[in-house]
């Protein structure tokens, strides 16, 4: 039949086809993908801070320090395009909450301030925080605002140049700074800090407000 002939020619010059590719075809190598060099941890600032109040801004609008008067509040600035040092400690942070008892938890507080906030917005901190702990608030704020509230708490942060595609990393202090449950800044945990060593400066904490 002169469909059947039909078919059987073209299966074979398809299958010639192929043969010839499989010998001949050299596919060009990918592209490297273009990545955003790993920002510095910064060493916290020498002067011993102050800490204190600050208000800065939540997907719900105005967040306070005092808002969490009676809390542990732990305080983390980075920012969500953190490629790694970030990712890790939120991570430690929210494994630490995960093994507080339910009594204790409910008196235990992460902030999460964004040192970025030209790209971090309250929504988009709001999607990301609570991807580690529904435990942990992310906050934003102008510029100044942000300045000022590191300064307090003695963090420090540098924009690193961007990229020709306008992509940039932010170099930041990267320890999780303890206030007691009445709003005073009692220490900061260094980086990679365990989430035995976040439950211990939790208990110490709470132990600490309940003896007064």
């Amino acid at each position: 039949m002169p469909t059947k002939t039909l078919l059987m020619a073209l299966i074979a010059a398809l299958s010639a086809i192929l043969i010839l590719l499989a010998v001949f075809w050299e596919p060009v190598p990918p592209r490297p993908i273009a990545r955003i060099a790993p920002h510095e941890r910064l060493p916290a600032a020498t002067a011993p801070p102050a800490g204190g109040e600050f208000t800065l801004q939540g997907a719900q609008g105005n967040v306070r320090l005092s808002d969490f008067r009676g809390k542990v509040v732990l305080i983390y600035f980075g920012y969500t395009y953190c490629p790694d040092v970030c990712p890790t400690s939120l991570s430690l942070l929210a494994q630490a909450l995960s093994e507080l008892a339910p009594n204790e938890r409910e008196r235990v507080q992460g902030i999460f301030i964004s040192v970025d906030p030209e790209r971090d917005t309250a929504a988009r901190l709001q999607e990301y925080t609570p991807f580690f702990h529904p435990q942990i608030v992310g906050l934003s704020g102008t510029a100044a605002q942000i300045a000022r509230v590191a300064e307090q708490y003695g963090a420090r942060y540098h924009k690193q140049a961007p990229d020709a595609e306008g992509r940039y990393a932010v170099d930041h202090s990267s320890a999780t700074y303890v206030v007691d449950p009445q709003g005073r800044l009692t220490g900061a945990l260094p980086h990679a800090s365990t989430p035995t060593q976040i439950v211990a400066a939790v208990r110490e904490q709470l132990a600490s407000a309940a003896s007064r």
